[in-house]
């Protein structure tokens, strides 16, 4: 071993004896926020989004500045479960890309509640079993997920943050020839994602749907001549050989998650704010609608209808805009908007997701 290395060597033990100093005093230093605050919230997520920006304008690499986010977020994870681990209800069984979600966002010192469907995310975190929820809410090449835009117009929880996770399909299965494979499971999303891939190379395959990946994962470890598409934290629980890596259409696939609770988010100073609107039965509404956005100089993000279940060719629209609603001129614009609109429904505002 070269006296260099060696030198490098004993330089790397001591940062990490300091590093593992700082740590515990950090840690020491959430715990005395944790008692101060009482009862009140463990997460803050407005604080834990300007921590990370903060690191990230801060880094000057060799680090690349998802892995300084990834970093700081295991480090405020396993510091805020000294006052409480967070429980986080998500769409499993475990496995699937919604628990990836949970973990990217809360890191891997929260308690993640496995729920067999939307619908049972937000019943779960109404009813305070679980802290958060996290649901997809829409995916770069398949659209919105229906019954998430359904349920936030119906539920009392507040959209209090977002994820987008790059979502990498994988074959799955015990076959060690994939010509041989007769079935594919899968949720209907992830088969929508990959048509061109299954077409192309499993043609003849019957294609059954699933409630979620986790669930195609476990049947076709159970099951021979089957695979599952899925994603490799399934195949890992699972222990089904991965057999072909992405095989997602779009390399840039991406599914969009919002974080539900029972919270409002104060300003980060990067913020996003959802809406749910209709437009009252008259020429030029919709127009009307859009108008104070522009007026007060507004970004709208996104705009999805969805057909109200009011009556007939009656539609709800779901809107994300730039900016927190306590910003002046967010606010200015929420307030001509309802004067504008039949309904009006803030959402939430949260981080904007980087």
């Amino acid at each position: 071993m070269s006296e260099k290395i060696q030198r490098c060597r004993e330089q790397i033990d001591r940062i990490d004896d300091d590093l593992l100093k700082l740590l515990n005093q950090r840690a020491a230093l959430a715990q005395q926020i944790g008692h101060v605050k009482g009862e009140g919230a463990v997460l803050r997520p407005e604080r834990e989004a300007q921590v990370l920006q903060r690191m990230k304008q801060a880094n000057g690499g060799p680090l690349a500045d998802k892995a300084v986010g990834q970093l700081y977020t295991e480090i405020m994870s396993q510091c805020r479960a000294l006052e409480a681990p967070l429980a986080v209800a998500y769409l499993g069984p475990v496995g699937t890309f919604s628990e990836a979600a949970a973990i990217q966002r809360f890191g891997q010192a929260s308690q993640g509640v496995p729920c067999t469907s939307i619908d049972e995310v937000f019943r779960t975190v109404e009813s305070a079993a679980a802290n958060y929820g996290m649901v997809p809410v829409e995916n770069s090449t398949e659209g919105a997920v229906g019954r998430t835009l359904d349920l936030l117009l119906q539920s009392p929880l507040k959209v209090c943050g977002e994820v987008m996770l790059t979502v990498h399909q994988c074959l799955l299965s015990h076959a060690a020839d994939i010509d041989g494979i007769k079935r594919v499971y899968s949720h209907p999303q992830s088969f929508g994602q990959c048509q061109d891939w299954l077409n192309t190379h499993l043609p003849n395959a019957e294609r059954v749907s699933m409630a979620s990946n986790a669930e195609a994962a476990l049947l076709a470890s159970r099951q021979p001549l089957t695979a599952a598409i899925a994603g490799d934290i399934a195949a890992k629980h699972y222990a089904v050989p991965v057999r072909a890596e992405n095989i997602e259409d779009d390399p840039r696939n991406t599914t969009r998650f919002l974080v539900i609770g029972n919270q409002d988010v104060a300003s980060s100073g990067k913020d996003k704010t959802s809406l749910a609107m209709s437009a009252p039965n008259r020429p030029g509404a919709v127009h009307d609608l859009l108008l104070p956005l522009a007026k007060h100089g507004v970004s709208m993000t996104k705009l999805e209808s969805r057909p109200s279940r009011s009556g007939l060719w009656e539609y709800v629209f779901f809107v994300d805009i730039e900016g927190h609603q306590s910003d002046t001129k967010v606010a200015a614009a929420l307030a001509e908007l309802k004067q504008a609109a039949a309904f009006v429904k803030v959402l939430g505002s949260y981080p904007a997701a980087s």
